[in-house]
């Protein structure tokens, strides 16, 4: 079992967001702004379902690593805190799902 955590991604990429290395896929992905970033997202986010559809569980896998990147870089460059999203994940630990959801100010 490894101990490299989600914190541990979100410094690395924080660091490479900010970093001059003209290699960085991180730093390059970041300068093209919010919308591509959000963009490969989805993208990654397809290719999970699609993998967990056709039961492909090392695909998968490596694409829910993708995901989870992604997420990290999109809230970078929206300027959200992983902090803050785990927040919101442990206030919600304190009710059901179903109450959670109905507790949302309806659209």
């Amino acid at each position: 079992m490894t101990k490299f955590t989600l914190d541990d991604l979100d410094a690395i990429v924080a660091a490479r967001a900010q970093s001059d290395d003209e290699k960085s896929y991180t730093r390059k992905l970041v300068n093209k702004g919010v919308a591509k970033c959000a963009q490969k997202l989805g993208e990654e986010a397809v290719e999970a379902a699609i993998a967990a559809v056709q039961q492909d569980r090392e695909e998968l896998t490596a694409e829910a690593a993708d995901v989870l990147y992604h997420l990290l870089v999109v809230l970078n460059v929206s300027n959200v805190s992983l902090s803050d999203v785990m927040a919101e994940l442990a206030k919600r630990t304190g009710q059901t799902g179903l109450e959670e959801k109905a507790s949302r100010p309806q659209d």
